[in-house]
């Protein structure tokens, strides 16, 4: 761990590969969890899975102590692979598991766990439920881990819902090198949602030197997505400036790189932003393709929120016939451009048009022009209209 962590990245990513393909310590009951542990550092979640599952055998027949342990590395694993529902089973029963066994710090990663899963596909006040519990006791017993997890999560329930400000405030310390980054195991796992949202928020200077260590990261191979990920927050950077076939070389780099490591989620991210992009520099038909793939991979993994956001953009496009996923009802919210779907949510949380406008990096003029046209759109003639509309539209696709 020291070697891989440190400066003998490939020393010590083949040491813990060994740990992770040796016979499992002669029957020591932690072999399994430890084993499990190195595969994660090492970059191999399908080994971090299968380990994780031996060593959850082996805690059930141990006993209660051990069982909240094993499934928050099963819940490590199967998140890192993409398994997203099978992380929340997990960790939905670490949670009953370490309540029962008394093991608080265990209890904050499980709930860490689900806050990350829950800003796929459910509403921001369950990930905001979920992150709290985690960073109270994070704050408490200084669990830094589990606080950045915390935050990233909530970072990312910000960025499906289209307020990159907000996230980027909220990764910005984590992924810096001041006294508040992340935990040193899991800071650049954020890395990629902190470009995306400081780019979206109109500040991609201040993600440069995140990227320059992310590349980095990348290069040491503890990653299957990073270099992947990599190309796509180049390609964002990039995106600020006139030079298009770089933009363009940089997200094909990372959809061919991601077609390599495999990842449902990570490629649809990388498929809605750059869809987004030729969007933007009105290359309709490419852009329609791209984004109809997002929409289909969001949705097979079960990426809901992110799905909603696809349609959105989908539908600028003038695709017809595409709706929000999960029964929002066509000619409502799914008939808003995306602009318009971000000021109607920031309207209905009881923001004025000028906080909007700070929020959206925009000026009040524009937010009362897309508002205007919002109220016309949707039929509604009140700001408290509007926001009983977006608190029902919102709910219907993710009530489960």
């Amino acid at each position: 761990m020291s070697a891989a962590l440190g400066g003998r990245t490939a020393a010590g990513r083949a040491a813990l590969l060994r740990v992770a393909a040796g016979p499992g310590g002669d029957g020591e009951p932690d072999a399994p969890a430890r084993s499990c542990a190195a595969a994660l550092v090492a970059g191999d979640p399908a080994a971090a899975c299968r380990l994780g599952s031996r060593a959850l055998a082996a805690a059930r027949a141990g006993g209660v102590a051990a069982l909240p342990r094993a499934l928050e590395l099963l819940a490590y694993g199967e998140l890192r692979a993409g398994r997203h529902a099978r992380a929340r089973a997990h960790a939905e029963e670490g949670v009953r598991a370490a309540h029962a066994a008394g093991q608080r710090n265990l209890l904050a990663h499980h709930h860490a766990v689900l806050a990350l899963v829950a800003s796929l596909d459910r509403d921001a006040a369950a990930v905001a439920c979920h992150a709290g519990a985690a960073q109270e006791i994070a704050d408490r017993h200084g669990l830094a881990q589990a606080a950045t997890l915390a935050q990233w999560a909530l970072a990312r329930a910000d960025l499906a819902r289209g307020r990159p400000a907000e996230a980027a405030a909220r990764l910005g310390p984590l992924v810096g090198t001041g006294p508040r980054r992340g935990h040193f195991a899991v800071r650049m796992l954020a890395v990629p949602c902190f470009v995306e949202a400081a780019v979206g928020a109109g500040e991609p200077g201040a993600a440069r030197a995140a990227v320059a260590e992310f590349a980095e990261w990348a290069a040491r191979g503890l990653d299957p997505q990073a270099p992947a990920q990599l190309a796509r927050c180049r390609a964002m950077l990039l995106s600020a400036g006139d030079d298009r076939p770089a933009v363009e070389a940089r997200y094909a780099e990372a959809l061919a790189r991601h077609d390599r490591a495999g990842g449902d989620f990570e490629r649809a991210r990388t498929a809605a932003l750059y869809g987004r992009w030729l969007r933007r520099a009105r290359r309709t038909a490419a852009a329609r393709a791209l984004l109809r793939d997002a929409l289909v991979a969001f949705e097979r993994c079960g990426a809901a929120v992110w799905a909603a956001r696809a349609a959105a953009e989908l539908r600028a496009t003038g695709a017809a016939g595409t709706a929000l996923p999960g029964g929002v009802p066509p000619g409502r919210l799914a008939e808003l451009t995306p602009q318009q779907l971000r000021i109607a949510r920031c309207v209905a949380e009881g923001a004025t048009n000028r906080e909007v406008a700070s929020r959206l990096s925009v000026s009040p003029r524009t937010v009362d022009h897309h508002l205007r046209n919002v109220f016309a759109r949707l039929g509604v003639r009140s700001r408290l209209e509007l926001a009983r509309l977006v608190d029902h539209a919102e709910r219907t696709p993710t009530a489960s």
